[in-house]
């Protein structure tokens, strides 16, 4: 696989360029423009991407490859309103291939910035701030986080995009649908089993709303 780099350089993305001049740019040869969209959606694309991946190394390769992608396709954008979504529509869609694969191959690297006792990385944007917890709320939370993670890895890759982008990023059914390449029904349809199959999976953590905290659906 090609690789791009991209690192932004400091003091060179500036907020008042707009994502389409730096578009313009890019198109027009100048490499560090492109540098200020992946500094500018990053952020975004990589929470997609870890809670698709479920673990950091991983989501660090699709990002990685979702702007790669989005600079060798850069000319397909032009026109497009939205530079953020496009990118992010991409990461979602290599994510699912990723996702797919996995499956078949019934493989899955690993490379844990966080562990637990039994050497699971545990997701940083799910776990809860509490100033003194205690020993055995700190427990819980550990176990919570892991079992959401096992409970997202039990779903199809199609439903782990979709309560993804629904309940954690926000996204439309519309968004979600064009990113399935699916009807509105049906992208509907798979928000509501994903959130199924995620209640049932968390029905022992229920007690205190921790469950609905954690899924992002208090």
């Amino acid at each position: 696989m090609n690789e791009m780099n991209l690192s932004v350089e400091p003091g060179l993305a500036a907020n008042a360029v707009p994502d389409a001049v730096a578009v313009e740019r890019t198109l027009g040869g100048d490499r560090d423009a492109y540098r200020i969209l992946v500094e500018r959606h990053s952020q975004n694309v990589y929470r997609l991407a870890y809670r698709m991946a479920g673990n950091s190394h991983d989501a660090e390769e699709i990002v990685q490859e979702a702007f790669l992608r989005g600079y060798q396709k850069l000319k397909q954008f032009a026109g497009q309103a939205n530079f953020g979504t496009w990118v992010y529509r991409i990461a979602a869609n290599y994510a699912i291939d990723r996702l797919r694969q996995r499956k078949v191959e019934d493989a899955r690297r690993e490379q844990p910035s966080r562990e637990s006792e039994d050497g699971s990385e545990i997701d940083p944007l799910a776990q809860l701030k509490d100033a003194a917890p205690s020993p055995e709320r700190l427990a819980g939370s550990t176990q919570l986080a892991l079992r959401m993670q096992q409970a997202l890895g039990e779903l199809t890759p199609a439903e782990r995009t979709a309560i993804v982008m629904r309940h954690w990023d926000g996204c439309g059914i519309e968004e979600i649908a064009a990113t399935l390449k699916s009807s509105t029904t049906a992208a509907k349809n798979t928000v509501f089993r994903a959130v199924q199959k995620l209640r049932i999976a968390l029905e022992p953590f229920a007690e205190g709303g921790r469950a609905a905290k954690v899924m992002g659906m208090e």
